[in-house]
């Protein structure tokens, strides 16, 4: 099982963490406005990845 697999898995079986990451992402894509076109996607993925994080606690 590859690490992306073990993370879908992790999402699909803990309640609220999808849309955790969700709300996360969307604060990090708004933070990340100032910076054209990559900005709002790297903001979005970073915001997931500390929502996941902290719900890890990696």
């Amino acid at each position: 099982m590859s690490k992306i697999d073990e993370i879908e898995n992790t999402v699909r079986n803990s309640p609220g963490l999808g849309k955790k990451m969700a709300k996360y992402g969307a604060i990090g894509a708004v933070v990340a406005i100032p910076v054209p076109f990559v900005g709002p996607v790297l903001g979005a993925l970073v915001g997931a990845g500390v929502a996941y994080a902290r719900r890890n606690k990696i």
